[in-house]
């Protein structure tokens, strides 16, 4: 994985942190109340589909199971569909699929961190 990859995993990985905080503690009902999280969690789901189009074609092929394509899908749809989007829709997402999302990219980075380690790109510590 090249330096940019790495760094802009680290920005995603960082703003599904900021969605787990905006929604730590709510229902779906209190969601979808809630004018200022939503707006704030669309707007972080909108930063995530950016990086994601910025990544690697290589480290988007690689088999990581991670839906690339649907999290940059979701940019789209977020950003130039706001105003028709069911907020409910919205709450299953970030419920869900994100916080799935982060489980994958910590076990991504620790793959990666091993496999570093093993191709000797980072001293073994003892």
């Amino acid at each position: 994985m090249d330096k940019r990859d790495r760094v802009l995993l680290k920005k995603i990985q960082g703003e599904t942190n900021v969605i787990a905080n905006l929604i730590d503690g709510y229902d779906c009902e209190k969601f979808v109340s809630d004018e200022k999280t939503k707006r704030a969690v669309c707007m972080t789901l909108i930063n995530i589909g950016e990086m994601v189009k910025l990544l690697s074609d290589k480290l988007k092929s690689e088999d990581i199971s991670i839906p690339w394509r649907s999290n940059a899908g979701l940019r789209d749809v977020t950003a130039h569909g706001y105003m028709t989007l069911r907020m409910e829709d919205i709450w299953e997402t970030v419920s869900g699929d994100v916080a799935e999302f982060r489980k994958k990219l910590r076990t991504y980075f620790v793959t990666m961190t091993k496999r570093r380690i093993n191709d000797g790109c980072i001293a073994k510590i003892s």
